[in-house]
């Protein structure tokens, strides 16, 4: 590759592009570690001296802003208390000024403090679209104009989980798809809350592939996938949720590999490096214990081509989960160095990371070796360091921002600030200067004017002609559907690698009704096919659907919600699955259309009555989400009766969603509560709670006339008792949630007392 107007290193890349090197056709450092994934630009002119910044916003943030053609996005936060906001910011990146922005409240989510926008923007590089994620779940797509594209809830749509440390990571481009990850709870054979990444047709916004490439997570991992070839397959490989390093089909979402490594989740991006004996290798670093040893954090390179061995099932007659690498395939490991998601850059052989203790470290990528050790802060978190010109730029936790020379010895430091808030993030480069976020200010550094250099990307490999076919790829892979809802189609068929090798036309397809042969239940999607296109049928229902054309053969499935009015007694359901935990019980699985109700919830027998009831055999689920509606749903009241068990000391919690506000009876507080965030939107009223007794609850959330703010509104009562006229509770939003979609809340404390819901009413107001 020819080494002329380049912001990429000529050795050492890793795939960002599908086909061969050629120009970009937007410049500029498009995701969080720049042109090459790699943390490394080849600028020059960029700034030694950090005395005053070029420009600075007041804008919150705990990721990388990110530039194309002149402009400057960042993901960061605004305003306090119920009213923070994240906001997706573009500003002119010469000058700092705002050009537009886009804000989205947080909502059901467990984020505490400010640990808001650990995650950065992406820019396509065909066609300058942005994309995002925030965290509470919404994933969108603009134009550089600020024009919505697409977006997807994909909390309510994928039953994406949010956690108190509310990171998020970047979505990544690879020529047509976009992906995206978190910990989610679907519906069917996803209802286990499992690391999943999510590829999504960049233009459509269509779900091409899902993939869940680990075993059950321990952390919520955000770490970016590096793609680069293996046999003729473009893959990716990255940390996932359960410890382990996984390789994966980029084009298909297949498991390839996975390598155990560490008892937490593993956030640092991976860093690809081909040895002195022309292995490829993928060095990744964590924090947490290691799975084979006492001690906590190491550093690993393991060779990517190793062949794994096949998994067992983890129970009888489930399917084995991917095939596991063993300790042969590591090239070496370092278990003297740790950092809980700060991610190394690779100079030469020459691996630059910050530890969690705050040093910058110097290692060996052939060896292992660590070269040299400086102390340059009291710790580190996530923030990752660029290297430009011969020069390290490294923010810090503590905020303090270092401009260093690396040597064999050591690191100059050729300038060194502090800046207001603390640095989570990397920085980046574009057209002499250096741009870097903290949690109180975006700030740049360098000198005004200058011309950007143009971009040439690499993709490590030329893309291998596509093979003979082999199946169908529908797009989208999964649907949801109102009734008499058309989604046009899109049938490919993809060869053994999983590369398009032409495109049907989907009115030429058959369609049957399929059941994988390990549901646990076997239903049956409501719709049916006209023209090329699904339609969605009368009955709320979900399944999948299997697709024939010229012998292949091709699977998709999705769910059809009916619109309001909703019911649900429950007395439709035969309890018949044996209870491990009492021998003379029975249940029945949850509606199969719900989101996150498997495992967590189930229908039984209580005083005659079907009732669906939180489980208590997984203490890890004891508190539990679920969505029975459309996310677009808006303007309806939530009906339903909820009991609580326990004693004196200790009772459960149980309620409703309702527009994205939780409306619960907590048992222990003897309260009713209003929230959408712990820290952020609360509001409680005292209400003395029997355990063991059925009350109805009653909710609604109506917007007011300016269409901003709005007034939550909940009232309870015996069920025996009649309706009372006031309502209960109260509670005003000045950024009102407007749409969602309506679910349960249950909470089951250390899994000893189950939560209770039965007669369920959702009615348009």
């Amino acid at each position: 590759m020819k080494r002329i107007r380049i912001l990429v290193l000529a050795a050492g890349l890793t795939a960002l592009m599908g086909s061969g090197a050629a120009l970009a056709d937007v410049q500029g450092w498009l995701n969080w570690r720049g042109p090459a994934g790699t943390g490394i630009s080849l600028e020059k002119n960029l700034p030694t001296t950090l005395t005053a910044p070029l420009w600075s916003v007041k804008l919150a943030g705990g990721g990388t802003p990110v530039i194309a053609n002149g402009k400057v996005y960042a993901l960061g936060y605004d305003g306090v208390g119920a009213d923070l906001q994240e906001v997706l910011l573009c500003a002119d990146a010469e000058t700092g000024k705002k050009l537009w922005e886009k804000r989205f409240s947080d909502y059901l989510s467990d984020i505490t403090y400010d640990r808001y926008a650990i995650g950065s923007p992406t820019v396509d590089p065909e066609t300058g679209n942005v994309y995002m994620l925030t965290s509470a779940g919404i994933f969108a797509c603009f134009t550089a104009d600020g024009k919505p594209l697409f977006q997807h809830a994909t909390m309510e749509e994928l039953g994406r989980l949010t956690f108190t440390n509310g990171r998020t990571g970047a979505p990544t481009i690879l020529d047509d798809l976009v992906i995206v990850r978190g910990i989610t709870s679907n519906w069917g054979g996803d209802g286990a809350a499992m690391d999943r990444l999510y590829a999504f047709d960049k233009k459509s916004g269509q779900l091409v592939w899902s993939c869940s490439p680990g075993l059950a997570p321990k952390d919520n991992t955000f770490g970016r996938p590096i793609f680069a070839w293996r046999n003729g397959k473009q893959v990716f490989y990255s940390g996932a949720g359960d410890g382990s390093m996984i390789a994966v089909n980029a084009r298909t979402g297949e498991p390839i590999w996975r390598y155990p490594i560490s008892a937490g989740g593993m956030n640092a991006t991976m860093v690809m490096y081909k040895n002195t004996k022309g292995e490829e290798t993928a060095i990744c670093i964590h924090a947490d214990e290691n799975i084979d040893a006492s001690n906590a954090g190491r550093m690993t390179s393991v060779k990517v081509l190793s062949e794994p061995k096949p998994a067992e099932p983890l129970t009888p007659g489930a399917a084995p989960g991917p095939p596991v690498l063993d300790k042969s395939s590591e090239a070496w490991r370092n278990d003297d160095l740790s950092a809980v998601s700060s991610t190394p850059v690779l100079v030469g052989r020459n691996l630059y990371l910050t530890d969690k203790t705050g040093f910058l470290d110097c290692v060996d990528a052939e060896t292992g070796k660590i070269l040299w050790k400086q102390k340059l802060a009291p710790d580190q978190l996530h923030a990752s360091p660029t290297y430009a010109e011969g020069k390290l730029y490294v923010p810090f936790q503590n905020g303090l921002f270092y401009i260093l020379k690396p040597s064999a010895a050591g690191a100059q430091v050729l300038a060194k600030t502090q800046l207001a808030g603390r640095c989570i993030g990397a920085p980046s480069v574009y057209n002499g200067k250096v741009y870097v976020f903290s949690t109180e200010r975006l700030y740049c550094y360098g000198k005004p004017g200058g011309k950007p250099m143009a971009v040439i990307a690499s993709v490590g490999a030329p893309k291998k002609l596509a093979g003979p076919t082999v199946a169908l790829q529908i797009v989208p892979s999964e649907v949801v559907l109102r009734p008499g809802e058309k989604v046009k189609l899109s049938i490919r068929g993809i060869d053994a690698n999983g590369f398009v090798t032409e495109t049907f036309d989907a009115s030429k397809a058959t369609f049957e009704q399929y059941v994988p042969p390990t549901a646990k239940v076997r239903a049956l999607l409501d719709a049916k096919f006209e023209n090329g296109e699904i339609i969605g049928g009368t009955k709320t229902s979900a399944g999948a659907y299997q697709a024939t054309l010229n012998g292949f053969k091709g699977i998709m499935r999705g769910r059809v919600l009916t619109a309001l009015p909703y019911t649900e007694d429950f007395e439709s359901f035969s309890p018949a699955e044996p209870d491990t935990l009492d021998p003379t019980a029975k249940f029945a699985y949850p509606p199969l259309p719900w989101i996150g109700a498997r495992f967590k919830f189930d229908v039984r027998e209580l005083d005659g009555n079907k009732v669906f009831a939180k489980t208590l055999d997984n203490i890890a689920f004891q508190r539990a989400t679920v969505f029975f509606g459309h996310p677009s749903e808006k303007n309806y009241t939530l009906e339903t009766d909820i009991m609580v068990d326990g004693n004196r000391r200790t009772k459960s919690t149980v309620g409703v969603i309702n527009q994205r506000y939780y409306i619960i009876l907590n048992g222990n507080a003897d309260e009713l509560e209003v929230n959408s965030n712990q820290e952020r939107i609360k509001a409680t009223v005292p209400f003395k709670i029997q355990a063991k007794v059925w009350y109805r609850m009653k909710t609604r959330v109506d917007v007011n006339a300016d269409g901003v703010s709005g007034v939550v509104r909940a009232k309870v009562w015996k069920k025996e008792e009649t309706e009372p006229t006031a309502w209960t509770i109260e509670v005003p939003h000045k950024n009102v949630h407007k749409q969602g979609a309506p679910g349960l809340f249950g909470f089951a404390p250390q899994s000893l007392y189950k939560v209770y819901v039965d007669n369920i009413s959702v009615k348009p107001n």
